[in-house]
């Protein structure tokens, strides 16, 4: 046999540590993969028992709805949503951050069922919501009550 072959047959193979690393980093990742989307597409409730994920949760809650009432207002200032269609999109966006936030079902609940619950911290708001939506005559202003529902969310406990 030539001795470069019976070299390469008898000798150890050798290889740099960086693919070592780099297979421990890949299964790192996929594994944390794994874990984001396991998180990510948990039920809420299930979210607010576990108390790393809880204050995580709730931060992303806060800002992904502050951002949808800032973006509603921005269209009504802008003159693409009317004052009903605006406070409309404002009282759904705030029913769907309690429910996601306590579990309430807040989407089903109409004003006084809302005010004799533990969310009554949020009835007037949905007050003002709902004389802009209803009242052609309101003088509800649009922007203050998405600052409202905006601090509300924020300060929500």
């Amino acid at each position: 046999m030539p001795d470069d072959l019976l070299r390469f047959v008898e000798g150890p193979m050798r290889y740099s540590s960086l693919w070592l690393w780099l297979g421990l980093l890949l299964l790192v990742a996929v594994i944390l993969w794994y874990v984001g989307v396991f998180v990510w597409t948990m039920p809420s409730q299930r979210l607010r028992r576990i108390p790393v994920i809880r204050s995580l949760h709730d931060a992303l809650l806060r800002r992904r709805f502050s951002r949808t009432i800032r973006t509603i207002d921005e269209n009504y200032r802008a003159g693409d949503l009317s004052a009903a269609q605006a406070c409309a999109q404002m009282s759904r966006t705030l029913r769907s951050f309690l429910h996601q936030a306590t579990g309430a079902r807040a989407q089903y609940m109409h004003l006084d069922a809302i005010i004799d619950s533990d969310l009554a911290e949020a009835a007037p708001v949905f007050s003002a919501l709902n004389d802009a939506r209803f009242n052609t005559a309101s003088q509800v202003n649009v922007g203050q009550v998405g600052a409202s529902a905006q601090e509300l969310i924020r300060t929500w406990t």
